[in-house]
């Protein structure tokens, strides 16, 4: 027979996946995969559950419900002072792993080089390699993250049509600086490249920091594709609502990619994203605060244990080095071995490389209650104990 896709047969399912069933199947406490152990706030969920009541429950406009949109738009004037025309640079999707998939379809063709920063999430390297793009990668290493800006250029050449970026980045737990984001933004002018910016941890920043979107650069309002995720913004991560915010000249080509993906999203969603949105600030100083508080709390646990804890600068996760509390094997093996004899997940952070990772180093997902922490961190320290003997 002739054969399938060469980029998706025989691939792995997702570590992500794979890490969560494996903790069904021992009843371990998942502290794995990024996802709250709560749902998110009742009045939006409330306005989601009025509006399928109420319909339409028939096809809203492809790119989104102009609710949505202006309240995208909205947002980006409110945070970052961008002006956004949300009839012209706002699509919404089904998630922001579709619009990350849309927009590399939308503006990658065969032959195309795409930079990528390793470790990175696990959709971008096959949705690149699927659109014939040519990955050139960029490290960044535990536990400083420290991105090599001699490096980042030598991954630019005439050839190279666009950069994702990941900031506040997944599984670093790095918010790129000021410094880091200007020598991309003088690179993409230099070798007059795109951006594809993945920014759904955009309001989980800690200690102060202050999340600075590439598009804000001087230079790059054409040039950046930006994406949002309702899911990581609201705890909702179930929704699945992501939204792009681009100039017309990127949007348009994305917005028929996105046609030919999930074509629209559920109304009823997209009208509680909206109400969500336009919340009071107190809403996202307070969410800010509340996973800062949950960060400390993992973190100091995991110090208590004895792991050398790196820095966690934004998002869900922190990682720590096994070697510090004298963890023999791969980050592979130990994840496995953690959940099946201790009871609690972790999530090697080799997954998020292509080659030649690093495999001593886990992550560990803090966007849980505080009991749920705590339990984890138990049953942790009574494995760390046991298998050091």
């Amino acid at each position: 027979m002739k054969p399938t896709s060469s980029t998706y047969t025989g691939m792995p399912t997702t570590v992500f996946e794979v890490m969560s069933g494996l903790a069904r199947e021992h009843g371990s406490i998942n502290l794995g995969q990024g996802f709250p152990d709560t749902d998110g706030p009742e009045d939006i969920r409330r306005v989601a559950a009025d509006a399928l009541m109420e319909g339409p429950n028939q096809y809203p406009p492809m790119v989104g419900i102009p609710e949505l949109r202006q309240a995208v738009a909205a947002a980006n004037k409110r945070f970052y002072g961008l002006d956004v025309d949300w009839q012209r640079e706002v699509c919404v999707t089904s998630g922001a792993t579709e619009a990350i998939s849309d927009c590399i379809n939308a503006l990658v063709e065969p032959g195309d080089e795409v930079v990528l920063i390793e470790p990175l999430y696990d959709c971008y390297l096959p949705l690149v390699e699927h659109a014939g793009g040519i990955v050139k990668s960029v490290r960044i290493t535990p536990p400083d993250w420290t991105l090599d800006l001699g490096a980042l250029e030598a991954a630019f050449s005439e050839k190279t049509k666009l950069l994702l970026l990941n900031s506040p980045h997944n599984p670093a737990g790095k918010v790129f600086s000021q410094t880091e984001l200007q020598a991309i933004a003088d690179l993409l002018l230099k070798y007059d490249a795109y951006a594809v910016c993945d920014e759904v941890y955009e309001h989980l920043t800690f200690d102060g920091r202050r999340h600075i979107p590439l598009m804000t650069l001087d230079g790059m309002r054409d040039r950046v594709a930006r994406i949002g995720s309702a899911g990581k913004t609201f705890s909702l991560t179930g929704w699945k609502i992501g939204y792009i915010t681009a100039a017309p000249n990127l949007l348009d080509p994305i917005a028929k990619a996105h046609q030919f993906c999930t074509f629209t999203t559920p109304p009823n969603l997209q009208k509680a994203v909206a109400y969500g949105l336009n919340k009071g600030d107190d809403y996202f100083t307070g969410f800010t605060e509340g996973m800062q508080a949950q960060r400390d709390h993992l973190a100091k646990g995991l110090a208590d244990i004895g792991f050398e804890v790196a820095p966690c600068e934004g998002t869900y996760f922190i990682t720590v080095d096994a070697r510090s509390v004298g963890l023999d094997g791969t980050d592979v093996d130990l994840c496995r071995d953690m959940t099946v004899e201790g009871g609690v997940t972790a999530v090697p952070v080799s997954a998020f490389y292509r080659s030649d990772a690093p495999t001593h180093f886990l992550r560990f997902c803090f966007c849980k209650q505080t009991d749920f922490l705590d339990s984890g961190l138990e049953r942790l320290a009574a494995w760390v104990r046991m298998r050091r003997g």
